[in-house]
């Protein structure tokens, strides 16, 4: 049998001597070496679209790779792609690393430098494991394991409190799922999270309960999540603000990680404080938009946050998506300027400022319910389509009318403020 194995290593030189030394393995067929985490579960995933059988057998992680720690990045690729064997090699070969590789999902752990009968040993044991594993597969006996490539996450954050975060998330949400895409909306606004209270929902599991759990099974994560009427799938923010600790940065990565190998499309609400949680979720996301409204403190606000995200190494300032909130054509500070001033890519459809649209609905805690006419509603949805989250073409009737991105800005008022702050 031929033993497929694909490496993930960032450092080249690694690579190549990895590869060679593969190459010498009987019976091996080395794939070229991925350089990093992404690299790596795309490939996987598009290999997992065709068939499970088109999967490498053993795939070996370097302890270097990134952006993604090694640990984390194994415990994903056997989170979604379970018939997968994963090996670690590390410099570090004890007993404390064994054990928390194994926990993460590794099937076996080999030290540097390399040797070529452990090399061999390992990626035999990690190629037997694998092919077990695919026919117990084929059975039909492992219905309840994730498989696939798994969905999308978009991330949804304010610039600042009250600029729409929460409204926007459920909506995009609402959009997606009436699309006809599976869809989960996540609370990771873990202390103020309201998500509930704009669909009128009370569940007594939240995402704190998930914190612990090492091994989140489906049948786990079914127990924590709510199914709305709404079509949509809610795994809410705890009830009492402090247990929000319990979800750091390592939990978000596992809870979101399981929650894209169940659905087609993971809503995150990252609320408006960056926090080890929600960066782990806005570093992982496929699509990370950023909500702001066209007023000086809120425009400063967002290009804080981008700065942030960039000196923490979470996110570039031009893979955000920024969404203007609350526009109008008289509005000084336009969306062309908000992009030059904030480096992020804007949006091609703002939102108006519209709230006696949303008063009714919001104070009832029925946001689905708003009316399609809304031309809030529209903007919104017509977005959602706009950042790729529909499985069909923008459900909305009738789409607002949208201004150029090239909008003339006047050069008075508070454009001049931000202007002169844009240094600061």
């Amino acid at each position: 049998m031929t033993t497929r194995i694909l490496p993930a290593v960032g450092d080249p030189d690694a690579a190549r001597a990895i590869v060679t030394l593969l190459s010498q393995l009987p019976a091996a067929e080395p794939a070229a070496p991925v350089p990093d985490a992404t690299t790596l579960l795309d490939a996987l995933a598009r290999l997992a679209a065709d068939s499970i059988d088109e999967l490498p057998e053993v795939v070996l992680v370097h302890e270097r790779i990134g952006p993604v720690p090694a640990l984390e990045l194994i415990r994903e690729v056997a989170l979604r792609f379970p018939a997968v064997g994963v090996v670690l090699v590390s410099s570090d070969a004890g007993p404390g690393l064994f054990s928390a590789a194994m926990d993460s999902g590794a099937r076996g752990l080999i030290g540097l430098p390399l040797s070529y009968e452990e090399l061999a040993a390992r990626v035999q044991a990690a190629a037997q494991w694998s092919v077990g594993v695919r026919r117990h597969l084929g059975r039909g006996a492992a219905a309840d394991v994730f498989t696939g490539p798994g969905g999308r996450v978009v991330t949804v954050t304010g610039a600042k409190g009250g600029v729409g975060t929460t409204f926007t998330a459920v909506q995009f949400a609402l959009a997606a799922a009436a699309s006809g895409r599976r869809t989960a909306l996540v609370d990771l606004d873990l202390q103020a999270g309201d998500v509930g209270s704009y669909l009128d929902v009370q569940f007594r599991r939240s995402i704190a309960d998930l914190a612990g759990i090492q091994d989140i099974s489906p049948r786990v994560l079914q127990d924590a999540v709510y199914e709305d009427a709404s079509g949509l799938a809610l795994l809410l923010a705890p009830a009492d603000g402090e247990r929000g600790e319990e979800v750091d940065d390592r939990a978000a990565r596992h809870i979101i990680a399981a929650l894209r190998s169940r659905y087609e499309l993971v809503v995150v609400d990252c609320g408006t404080q960056v926090t080890g949680a929600n960066a782990a979720a806005v570093e992982m996301a496929d699509v990370a938009v950023l909500v702001t409204t066209p007023d000086v403190v809120a425009v400063r606000a967002a290009k804080r946050m981008v700065r942030m995200w960039e000196r923490l190494q979470v996110r570039k300032a031009e893979d955000t998506a920024m969404v203007v909130n609350r526009w109008s054509k008289h509005t000084e500070i336009q969306p062309a300027l908000i992009e030059k001033i904030t480096k992020t890519r804007a949006t091609r459809t703002p939102v108006p400022a519209a709230f006696k649209e949303l008063q009714a609905v919001v104070d009832a805690g029925r946001v689905q319910d708003l009316d399609n006419r809304s031309t809030v509603k529209q903007a919104l949805w017509t977005l959602a389509g706009e950042l790729g989250l529909l499985s069909t073409p923008d459900p909305t009737p009738t789409t607002a009318t949208t201004p150029s991105a090239s909008l003339a800005v006047r050069a008075s008022g508070p454009v001049a403020r931000l202007r002169r702050g844009r240094e600061g």
